[in-house]
């Protein structure tokens, strides 16, 4: 990616905010901390992070519950939970609803630092569809694979993202509240030229002979999914290297 990586470290002990916050700064990390999950979800209202590393036993709202909020604002966002608790019950729970790795405390640097490099790496899909619980589906089954997935449900907000990000590639609904998702293939291609696009419909019709002429998608795919088919169109168009 271009931009610097951002990274946000939440820790109700304010020394090990700060000791992380220093270190990953000074490797070229963009770093926010927050001490407890409510500051946490504040600060995600003005940023958005590649990677957060989460404290599990916090006042208030523990790490897995602040997880699962993020994971609704931000799906993209590769969470490492650190506990000096690794078998209480509630980390089962984490894995289940996501989270990437679990490190114990004390933590180990070298490890954290080579798992978040390995995460921002991941190669970042972005899925354009108003249909919230398909974008659910395929963002558990798609970071299942090792993709980092974003989400947007129209075409207001996924040009946004595509200015935010370095997407490798895009799934776009073909009908979308605010337009018609050939629309994003235009944005797509002015903002991510290097970017591949999957067009995805349920409607044949509407993809065939001159409406897919000018910026045509990389391919098509239609609803109901072969999900095998989808994942292999995704990681054809996977390079050798994600974004970093």
């Amino acid at each position: 990616m271009n931009r610097l990586p951002s990274l946000l470290i939440v820790d109700d002990e304010a020394d090990a905010c700060r000791n992380l916050s220093d270190i990953f700064t000074d490797l070229g990390y963009q770093v926010d901390t927050a001490n407890d999950g409510l500051e946490a979800l504040e600060r995600m209202r003005s940023a958005r992070y590649d990677l957060a590393v989460l404290d599990l036993m916090m006042p208030g709202m523990d790490g897995i519950a602040l997880y699962r909020e993020m994971k609704q604002r931000s799906p993209e966002t590769v969470a490492v939970l650190a506990t000096a608790y690794p078998n209480h019950p509630r980390v089962d729970h984490g894995m289940k609803a996501g989270l990437w790795k679990i490190l114990s405390k004390p933590v180990d640097l070298s490890q954290l630092v080579t798992l978040l490099d390995e995460a921002v790496k991941q190669p970042l899909v972005l899925v354009v569809d108003d249909d919230r619980e398909l974008c659910a589906s395929l963002c558990d089954l798609l970071r299942d694979e090792g993709y980092r997935v974003a989400v947007a449900h129209d075409l207001r907000s996924a040009t946004t993202r595509l200015q935010d990000n370095g997407f490798g590639v895009v799934l776009v609904d073909l009908r979308l509240p605010d337009g018609d998702g050939r629309e994003l293939l235009q944005t797509v291609r002015r903002l991510e030229s290097h970017a591949r696009t999957i067009l995805i419909t349920g409607h044949r019709p509407d993809t065939s002979g001159e409406q897919l002429s000018g910026i045509p998608p990389d391919a098509v795919c239609y609803k109901p999914f072969d999900v095998r088919e989808l994942l292999g169109l995704i990681e054809g168009f996977r390079p050798a290297q994600g974004p970093g």
